[in-house]
């Protein structure tokens, strides 16, 4: 399907695939309704009984389901092709109740070396103490992940493409090498959108992401989602409902609201990327583009197979000069000097948004440790937003000046 088909038959979706007939007069508005209730009554004690042993019953009690939110989870689970979804109030919300439901001590679990922070920390920090073993690798390298799995390995994840630099895991060859050996998989598809890429498409078994990024897309909410098979769904839940970590109802109706305009907000920060992209590409005071749909991408011919677009995100690296201090100062005063991106973390809404790296990780990360995760001194994130790409360019055009301005390289 090329992409205008696919977009095309991906909006009515949103606006019409979480319709259910059979809910009768909850669906007679526009709008979907907001259920705040945190209880609700049976009318017998069969109906109580059937309402308390039905699993994620939707009028039983509001961390077990809610009905905004069901409808919210119909929509997910078909946007991303699979059977059924979860919401959680964040996306580490649905991280971690979907690590806990997939290994217990004695197993092993295999992941990338570059993870969106608070999946790294479950990783490295709280996996380990609770007796699982965990091996992470450079998601580039597809063999290693091979390599690196044994006969108590139960779970490979990965991220793709991935936080900040844009790197990508080769999908079909991790799912295809998994279903051989037993292995379930789970990809964090935050960066990309099922707009850009369904892991489902290339067998991966079970999908993540932040719904507080693209699906939401209005920088007002905070959620997470996990789809796949009803039963893997279903078990998820079963943590969800011991860790608490259920969504809100208005965040669900935020959420539903923000996926009605998914793919065309998705197809403009797309362009919008790729315009900054290709204008940081010849621009003298930029050394380095990250973005996977340019063909300096190390991993173009890769992002061509499994991804429709680049997706709203690049990262660029300044020429500051032959040390680390100074390349950090340059890319300060670059974000410093811009006037309509915001500097602030997160990704996916209407607005531009720019992070400089290194002032975000230095708490948190030694300087090998950025190292390894590819987090140069001088690199910026750039989440495009929805803006004319033109004044985006225009922008950026005056805050690169800005490093050239007297006084600024002598601090």
């Amino acid at each position: 399907m090329d992409g205008e088909d696919f977009l095309s038959d991906l909006q009515s979706l949103v606006i019409h695939g979480d319709y259910d007939a059979s809910e009768g007069a909850d669906e007679t508005a526009l709008a979907p309704a907001i259920y705040p209730a945190s209880t609700y009554s049976a009318r017998s004690l069969d109906e109580f009984a059937r309402m308390a042993n039905q699993p994620r019953h939707p009028r039983y009690y509001a961390r077990y389901g809610n009905p905004t939110q069901e409808r919210c989870e119909r929509l997910l689970a078909r946007l991303e092709g699979m059977e059924a979804a979860l919401l959680t109030a964040s996306g580490m919300g649905a991280m971690s109740t979907t690590l806990f439901a997939q290994v217990r001590a004695g197993d092993h679990v295999v992941a990338q070396t570059t993870h969106y922070m608070g999946t790294a920390q479950i990783l490295t920090d709280l996996l380990p103490g609770l007796g699982v073993e965990v091996t992470r690798v450079d998601q580039r390298d597809t063999d290693a992940f091979f390599a690196a799995t044994r006969e108590n390995t139960r779970l490979i994840v990965v991220e793709t493409p991935s936080n900040p630099t844009l790197a990508l895991t080769d999908l079909a060859a991790i799912a295809s090498f998994a279903k051989r050996r037993g292995i379930t998989t789970l990809a964090d598809n935050t960066f990309a959108s099922p707009v850009n890429q369904r892991p489902r498409d290339f067998g991966i078994d079970l999908v993540l992401h932040s719904a507080t990024k693209y699906l939401g897309g209005h920088s007002d909410l905070i959620a997470g989602v996990v789809c796949g098979e009803a039963s893997a769904v279903e078990r998820i839940w079963e943590r969800a409902i011991m860790l608490g970590t259920n969504v809100s109802p208005f965040n669900a109706f935020l959420l539903l609201r923000g996926l009605r305009t998914l793919p065309m907000r998705v197809a403009r920060q797309n362009e919008n990327a790729l315009a900054l992209a290709r204008f940081f590409e010849t621009h003298p005071a930029v050394a380095r583009v990250h973005y996977p749909e340019l063909e300096s991408h190390p991993q173009h011919a890769l992002a061509k197979r499994q991804m429709r677009r680049g997706g709203g995100v690049l990262s660029i690296e300044l020429k500051g000069g032959d040390s680390d201090e100074q390349g950090f100062h340059a890319a300060r005063i670059f974000v410093a000097a811009l006037k309509m991106a915001r500097h602030a973390v997160s990704l996916g809404g209407v607005e531009t948004l720019v992070v400089h790296a290194a002032s975000m990780w230095e708490a948190s990360l030694t300087p090998e440790q950025m190292r390894q995760a590819g987090i140069s001194p001088s690199l910026v994130r750039i989440a495009a937003g929805l803006e004319n790409a033109a004044d985006l360019c225009a922008d950026m055009t005056q805050a690169l000046s800005a490093q050239a301005l007297p006084g600024n390289g002598d601090r």
